[in-house]
């Protein structure tokens, strides 16, 4: 068989006629060849398309080779061109973060003051100044040449060179710091500095110096460069309370900024970059090196020769000696918080910025307070190891007559009885019995067993390391036993415990904790007094509070404590209350709290000591006065073996004696017609603390004040005076005019 293929003829068309084709329509034909031209139309164009890009692109690739770089000039170029990137989108990134400061540059941002208050004791007397006064007394051509060239010199040399930002300045910055391996020199421009202070906080982030650029560019592009010199010199702070060059000069040097000579400008051209840490009547031989200083910076900027300030260098400023004004700075800063949150719920229509604020302050209480603390820290505080303390005073209604934030205001502003955060310790325990009692479960005649108690892995033990077995409750509380607090705590619940402190006063976070009802929760001073304030108030709520009267500078009233204030509520039934006084009386009679005693009336209160000693506690009341100290360390460092019956007892019961003279004296509720215990030991030796060499002089009662005052005005009408009402000059001593009392309480 052949391999070759065969060919094969195809089949015959079957016999018969073959049937006519149908003729195709003649449009059927166009359409077929418009689309046939159109799709050869497609392919030729993208074929010459192509072809045409292709040569496009060799020509491209042909006419770059000739700029083709190699070596260290094509890295440099790849460098440049990724900074460049990376550049636009920092800046778009910074631009962002910087919008949200934008805000605050209302139209009316040069105009709008900040808070201006003028304080009074109770009596009316000015105690102090807080917040800034955006008033132009003196000129900027008024200041002194040298205080001027001064400034410039310490604070930003090319202020008049530069468009709101000192690029050569900020890198010499940057290089000093990194030679030194910290913070040496300041970058920020005045106009930085500046806009800090307007519009921004004190917080060390990239973003608030992004916004601080953006804002300085705004405002040289908005003032001018002598108007935010003069804006500069007005409204930085400059330490003791004092905001901008002229008040700072009258305060330190008793004169106007006008008058300051060469030494005391220096001295207060120091002060800008940290006015606590260089203000004369703090540490003068640290504002005097920073002068010095100063003087160094005029003579390198040329501004001054050296023998121009040679007479400065060798006659340094002496400023006003300020230890004898007694001015209470951590009383003063708490009021000036509370009118900022008066101030804030105002109507937004109300513009007016300055205010005249009568407080409840009683000087003569906060003399002895400052001085008690000062003199047992003095003593004491070395042997037992504690370097700090704070205190608050009040009536039973909340209005605080003094309050200490700590020994020297000078070396720390920071309030300790309102914002450090501390265990209370055993002081926390009259919460515990209280929320106990309000079950209706206890009485303080209840029987309960001091014995061990494990809570897990847990086991709290007494401060004796023993145990007493089958007590009443009252005795409990008067031993301090821990085991019964936490056996307490677990039958009736922790939350009921932590609702029923906040709903006496406590407003710091108390974390639900097996420790709790022993005082492991952290609280503030003001915190204890007021909690214990609920106990003298008879049950019922209280606000502590400074503020009792708000007027303008004219006199028009603009807030009142009895108005405007919270009104009281029941937060402990009185049959409660009836209880645990007379629980809290039996601590200081006969427990941990017997150095507290205070002659002619019954004290009730409660002791506090924490682990490894650290806080120390008393918190007792009358029915005049409530009073909670601390003492312990700023970094938690132990004390030694210091408890709330020593020197936190005997240094409440100095301050106290001291308020409770002079005045009707009443216990606390429920404690009425019982008999004074006699004094004996170190109470009755104790020495009579003694203010400025006087005894405490007779207070006098809100509704007598008020006698007093309408009085005082009358007699003025009638000898056809001006009746002039107080405003920001107003003398110390003046009488205001008659306005209601806030916070009166019969314990005056």
């Amino acid at each position: 068989m052949s391999d070759t293929p065969q060919d094969v003829s195809p089949d015959p068309p079957p016999a018969g006629p073959t049937p006519p084709r149908a003729p195709r329509p003649r449009g059927n034909r166009r359409l077929r060849n418009f689309l046939l031209a159109l799709d050869s139309w497609i392919d030729s164009t993208i074929y010459a398309s192509g072809i045409g890009l292709r040569a496009f692109w060799d020509a491209f690739v042909a006419f770059t080779e000739r700029f083709n770089v190699q070596g260290p000039v094509r890295l440099a170029i790849s460098l440049a061109s990724t900074g460049m990137s990376w550049g636009a989108i920092g800046a778009v990134l910074m631009l962002a973060l910087a919008v949200p400061a934008f805000h605050e540059t209302s139209d009316d941002w040069l105009k709008r003051a900040e808070l201006s208050v003028t304080f009074q004791d109770r009596y009316g007397n000015i105690i102090g100044e807080r917040g800034i006064r955006h008033n132009d007394t003196v000129p900027l051509e008024e200041f002194p040449d040298h205080l001027i060239k001064a400034v410039l010199a310490t604070e930003d040399r090319r202020f008049y060179d530069h468009f709101g930002i000192d690029i050569p300045g900020t890198f010499r910055a940057v290089l000093s710091n990194a030679r030194a391996g910290g913070v040496v020199q300041g970058g920020s421009s005045l106009t930085q500095q500046l806009a800090k202070n307007l519009f921004l906080s004190n917080e060390r982030t990239l973003e608030r110096k992004i916004k601080e650029a953006f804002l300085a560019l705004w405002l040289e592009f908005h003032l001018t460069k002598n108007q935010i010199l003069k804006l500069y010199l007005d409204r930085a702070y400059m330490g003791g309370g004092t905001f901008g060059v002229d008040a700072a000069a009258q305060y330190y040097f008793g004169k106007s900024a006008r008058d300051v000579n060469l030494a005391e400008a220096a001295m207060l051209a120091g002060l800008f970059k940290a006015p606590s840490k260089f203000a004369p009547h703090v540490n003068l031989p640290a504002a005097r090196w920073r002068a010095s200083v100063v003087l160094d910076n005029l003579v390198d900027a040329g501004f001054m020769t050296e023998g121009q300030v040679f007479g400065a260098r060798r006659n340094p400023a002496t400023p006003v000696d300020r230890k004898q004004d007694d001015v209470p700075e951590y009383y003063l800063d708490f009021a000036f918080d509370q009118v900022k949150q008066i101030v804030d719920k105002l109507p937004r229509s109300y513009a007016e910025r300055s205010f005249l604020v009568r407080t409840a302050l009683d000087p003569n209480i906060q003399k002895a307070a400052d001085l008690a603390i000062r003199d047992s820290l003095k003593q004491f505080g070395k042997d037992y190891g504690a370097k700090q303390s704070a205190m608050v005073v009040m009536e039973p209604n909340g209005a605080v007559r003094a309050m200490v934030g700590g020994r020297d205001y000078g070396e720390s502003q920071f309030n300790r009885a309102t914002d450090a955060l501390r265990q209370p310790g055993s002081s926390f325990k009259p919460y515990v019995y209280t929320a106990a009692l309000m079950t209706g479960k206890y009485t303080p005649d209840t029987i309960v067993v001091d014995g061990p108690i494990c809570i897990g892995n847990w086991c709290p033990q007494n401060y004796g390391r023993s145990y007493a077995g089958r007590i009443p409750l009252i005795t409990a509380l008067t031993r301090s036993l821990n085991t019964v607090a936490v056996k307490l705590a677990e039958a009736i619940g922790r939350g009921r415990i932590v609702d029923l402190a906040h709903a006496m006063g406590v407003k710091s976070e108390l974390k639900i904790t097996r420790a709790l009802p022993l005082g492991a929760a952290e609280v503030t001073v003001l915190d204890q007094t007021t909690g214990y304030a609920v106990f003298a108030n008879n049950g019922m709520s209280v606000d502590p509070h400074t503020i009792i009267d708000m007027r303008t500078p004219a006199g028009e009233p603009v807030w009142n404590f009895d108005r405007d204030g919270p009104k009281p509520h029941r937060i402990i039934p009185e049959n409660i209350i009836g209880m645990i006084n007379p629980m809290l009386n039996s601590v200081v009679e006969n427990g941990t709290g017997r150095r507290a005693r205070l002659p002619g009336v019954k004290v009730a209160g409660k002791t506090g000591t924490t682990n490894a000693y650290r806080d120390a506690w008393f918190v007792g009341f009358t029915g005049n006065y409530v009073g909670a100290i601390w003492f312990g360390n700023d970094d938690y460092a132990p004390t030694r073996k210091m408890t709330g019956g020593t020197l936190p007892a005997m240094t409440w019961q100095k301050v106290m004696a001291f308020a409770h003279q002079g005045i009707e004296l009443k216990p606390p509720p429920s404690l009425e017609g019982l008999p004074v215990p006699k004094l004996d030991g170190a109470v009755a030796n104790a020495e009579a603390l003694q203010v400025d060499g006087v005894q405490r002089p007779v207070t006098l009662s809100p509704a007598a004040a008020r006698q007093l005052m309408t009085l005082s005005s009358r007699m003025r009408e009638a000898a056809g005076q001006p009746i002039r009402r107080p405003t920001a000059a107003a003398d110390p001593g003046q009488i205001p005019a008659p306005v209601p009392s806030a916070g009166a309480s019969g314990s005056n």
